[in-house]
């Protein structure tokens, strides 16, 4: 077995990885980043609208401030998040949006001169200051009292990736790609590295770091419908959970975005409606103002998303062989803004949908987008259980997002938290040496080959990979999507156990060797139906609506009860995770209130219990 020794292991490649190997190779230490794809196919690639700093450049952005913006941060959370995270990342947005710019990130830029925006589907003037010429400019984003969403018209995260690996390059970050985790090598108490697989090969490694990071992004691949690509099946989770050490935060936080395409899932940014894009029924009836008056299309994800359910509950969707969808219509925004500023879109309409988005509306419907639970770390990144083991970006509850994430608080993450969390890995690894006991590293590699091994010697298997994947999706859909209320959820968790139990007994139809995307698929599908089991046991334990978690049968925000994270642990042989809770934030600069938009009642924490 090829063995490879270095300080920092970054697993994950993408814009979070790749910005704390950034911050530890320009102090000087050796690091290596792991990666299914080549790391520019990072799904980091695939983000659109753009990233939130406060920087008050353009007109409808004047008077903002981090202050602002964090007000905006903690409200969008629905007061779940730890707000001494989310200031410390308000702070730093502005600094790391410069600093990009610097790196070579082809910002959009304020134009002086009267401007015309579409804002609520309505068009008006504003002056464009000369004296920001050339400044960075941003667009709105929902629930946001300022427009801060810095952008590269809506390729965002394309533009920002190619920077950024441009810039590891420059630093001699090594990239193996086309490699694959299946788990952490530690003594449980330090984290010493991972075995890994060559998915080229079928080959095993063992990579030996004095710190080690996850950063592999989302689990959205749990449920059928996602806007994440495929590689988005939760392989850092999924370590760190079968440690039995390493708590998870927040996964039944799980993020539905309003305007997935029907029938493809892709996104389309909301970059769409911040720009003045409005959403119709089958009536050709704008509807959001119905629900929203104040902020129509521009409230929050969560409350858009379950707004759009509703109003296809009450037969107002268009119907399909798909399913209901509802319409996108970005028509009025004209061909110079589409060619320009909704350039992706316009292709992935054409592309995809063989329709042009400037003469038909486009067909939408909330899709699994992003997820707010993640490895439970602290302020610093450090994750709870293993010293040596960090966590940025989605794959981690960090935890400036709470039960519901900004649109762009997570792309600006990923380059803030990397900014942050490496420099606090620099000032780990200037101070911390760890020994690599060799039966410890031989007994993690055996346990991996053994797993294979069982799984190509089973080639009669009962059960078939993706039957097995096909339940799980099943179960979720029908459990734990928009809506959430006690007895699916129930029944969710039951015939998820049932389905943990089926992909135990997983054969091979194929040999196994060499690329094998079954054997791949074989390895990877027992966690992430464990990661599905802390997705619904714990959202069927919240009795109460709190950001995305919507409970039918729990309407209230129960602040009296739960105003608390949720921390779910594995232990070997379980059926269940093991559940524990903290407080929701040690520091509260916003007492939790009314969010101002998606109404619903709220037990306040000083209520008395009945």
């Amino acid at each position: 077995m090829q063995t490879f020794h270095t300080d920092l292991l970054c697993i994950g490649a993408g814009l979070a990885g790749e910005r704390v190997a950034i911050e530890a190779a320009a102090a000087g230490f050796d690091v290596i980043c792991l990666s299914l794809v080549p790391a520019r196919r990072s799904h980091s690639s695939a983000a659109q609208g753009g990233m939130q700093a406060a920087l008050g450049n353009c007109a409808m952005g004047e008077g903002d401030c981090p202050d602002v913006h964090f007000e905006d941060t903690v409200k969008g959370s629905d007061w779940g998040c730890d707000q001494e995270v989310a200031r410390l990342f308000v702070d730093s947005a502005p600094v790391a949006m410069r600093q990009l710019a610097a790196w070579g990130v082809p910002w959009n830029r304020v134009v002086p001169g009267k401007s015309t925006y579409f804002k609520g589907g309505k068009l008006f003037e504003k002056e464009e200051k000369k004296d920001k010429e050339g400044l960075i400019t941003a667009r709105a984003f929902g629930g946001t009292a300022k427009w801060r969403t810095c952008y590269t018209s809506d390729g965002t995260g394309h533009t920002v990736l190619y920077t950024m690996d441009n810039r590891a390059v420059q630093l001699g970050v090594d990239v193996h790609d086309k490699t694959e985790v299946l788990s952490l090598i530690h003594d449980g108490e330090n984290c010493l590295g991972a075995v890994a697989r060559c998915l080229k090969t079928g080959a095993l490694r063992a990579y030996l770091a004095r710190a080690t990071l996850i950063a592999t992004g989302g689990f959205g691949r749990i449920y059928r419908e996602s806007t994440n690509a495929v590689i988005n099946d939760g392989g850092g989770l999924i370590i760190a959970l079968d440690t039995g050490l390493v708590p998870l935060g927040n996964m039944e936080a799980v993020q539905f975005h309003p305007t997935g395409i029907v029938p493809t899932d892709i996104l389309v940014t909301e970059g769409c409606r911040g720009d003045g894009g409005t959403l119709l029924d089958k009536d050709m009836h704008r509807f959001m103002p119905d629900y929203e008056p104040e902020k129509a299309e521009l409230a929050s994800r969560d409350v858009v998303s379950r707004w759009m359910t509703h109003h296809m509950r009450q037969g107002k969707g268009v119907p399909s062989p798909y399913g209901d969808h509802l319409w996108l219509d970005i028509r009025h925004l004209g061909a110079q803004h589409l060619a320009t500023k909704l350039r992706e879109v316009d292709e992935i309409c054409k592309n995809f949908l063989g329709i042009d988005p400037l003469e038909s509306p486009i067909p939408v419907r909330p899709t699994q987008h992003y997820s707010m639970g993640g490895v439970r770390t602290n302020k610093d990144g450090a994750a709870y259980g293993l010293k040596g083991l960090f966590s940025a970006g989605e794959a981690a509850c960090w935890d400036m997002h709470g039960f519901n994430r900004l649109g762009g608080n997570s792309l600006a993450e990923t380059v803030v938290a990397g900014m942050i969390v490496g420099a606090k890995m620099v000032e780990f690894l200037q101070g911390h040496q760890v020994s690599y006991p060799t039966n410890v590293v031989a007994d993690a590699a055996k346990l991996q080959q053994e797993r294979i091994q069982r799984l190509i010697a089973r080639s009669d298997g009962s059960e078939n990979v993706y039957m097995v994947r096909n339940a799980m999706f099943d179960a979720l859909m029908q459990g734990a999507g928009i809506f959430r209320n006690g007895s699916d959820l129930q029944m969710c968790l039951d015939t998820l156990q049932e389905v943990h139990q089926r992909a135990r007994q997983i054969g091979l139809r194929s040999n196994g060797l060499g690329a094998n995307p079954e054997l791949a698929m074989a390895l990877r599908l027992p966690g992430m139906v464990r990661l599905a089991l802390c997705v619904a046991y714990g959202a069927l334990q919240r009795t109460e609506s709190r950001g995305s978690h919507a409970r039918e049968d729990y309407p209230e925000r129960n602040d009296r009860d739960w105003l608390v994270r949720t921390l779910a642990t594995w232990q070997p042989d379980s059926e269940l995770p093991t559940l524990n809770y903290e407080p929701a934030s040690q520091v509260w600069h916003i007492p939790p209130g009314e969010r101002g938009y998606g109404g619903g009642k709220i037990i306040s924490a000083d209520s008395k219990k009945q």
